[in-house]
Parts: C-alpha cells; structure tokens; sequence
C-alpha cells in the first residue's frame, strides 16, 4: 500500500476578512491618545466637577490648553416619558427614508421604551393624498417599519412596537398643496 501523500494549501483570506482586519486597525488606532493619564492632576472647575490637566500645569487650566471640560453632575437626569417626546416625524415626498431631524425624536422614544419593558408604541405611518390607494397604504406601512428598524438598531425589543399604516384616510391638514401634503407624510408614534 501506497503512503497517502496529502497537499497543503495556503489558506486563502477572503476579502472581507481582510476589510474587517484593516478596519478594526485602523479603529484601535483611532482610539489610542498620547495623554499620559499618570501625569494628569486635577482642579476643581466651576461646575464643581473635577477638570483634568494633562501635564499637571495650573497655568495650562487657565488658559484652556489641554483641560477636559466639566461635567455639571449635579443637575436632574429625570428620565423623560412619551407624553414628553414629540409624536410626529415627518417624510419627504414619496419616500420612507427617516430624515435626519428625525433623529432625537427616534432616540428619545428609544430611551423610553429600553428603560420601561412593558411599554409598547403602536407606529402609524400616513401619506399624503396623491398615489393610488393601495399605493399609499403600502407607502405607509413602509414608514412605519422604518421607525421601527431605526428603533430595533437603538436596542428597543420589536415586540414593543407595532407598524400600522393609514395611507391617505386620516390627514392632519386638509388642502391639496405642498404645506399640507408635507403635514400629511408622517408618521405618529401612539402608546398602547
């Protein structure tokens, strides 16, 4: 019988592989500060908060080179509640894009619902009366799902939120011009 002979092959690094190795470099790089943390003392600030000079330098603090700002600790960190967030963000014509000035109503929904569990949000989404009705109700539908992957991303549990859509029928302005299409291309967060 015949020794088998078995072939090595160098193994071969998918690109992607390599792209995520490069990343993660180059992110660990990003990270990395030539503060010496040793070397820092600290000053009281006029918040009352402690203020770190690198180099230990009361003079370097007086002139502003080099201090971390202070952090006023003292003032309430009261959770806010959805009655306190605004319920409405709106969306560009023909479009379930969540815009950007949408973004601190999303996270402050999302804070709300990570810090009570039994929360839940039914997520209306609405268009304006132009498209066909099957049209608009499946534009709607698709506005409230993407409030809702915006939210799933910033930790809630999809089983809090409940994307329904309305398409044309309840309007929040009435009129066909672009001031109340652009109030009727919504979508309404509603605690349930």
């Amino acid at each position: 019988m015949k020794p088998s002979h078995t072939q090595i092959v160098p193994a071969r690094t998918p690109a992607w592989g390599l792209s995520v190795a490069v990343a993660t470099a180059l992110l660990l790089s990003a990270c990395a500060s030539n503060v010496k943390l040793d070397d820092a003392s600290s000053t009281t600030g006029q918040a009352g908060g402690n203020v770190v000079v690198p180099g230990g330098s009361g003079s370097d603090a007086a002139r502003g080179e080099g201090a971390v700002a202070a952090v006023d600790t003292s003032a309430s960190t009261k959770t806010p509640s959805l009655s306190d967030l605004p319920k409405t963000i709106y969306f560009d014509y023909d479009s379930f894009s969540v815009k950007p000035d949408a973004t601190p109503t999303v996270e402050g929904h999302a804070k709300v619902l990570q810090g009570s569990r039994t929360q839940r949000l039914t997520l209306e989404g609405h268009t304006d009366e132009r498209g066909g009705r099957e049209y608009n109700l499946a534009l709607g539908q698709k506005r409230a799902e993407a409030v809702v992957r915006a939210l799933t991303v910033l930790g809630v549990s999809a089983e809090q939120l409940e994307p329904v859509s309305m398409g044309e029928e309840k309007p929040a302005a009435g009129g066909s011009d672009e001031a109340a299409w652009a109030k009727n291309r919504r979508v309404e967060f509603k605690a349930r």
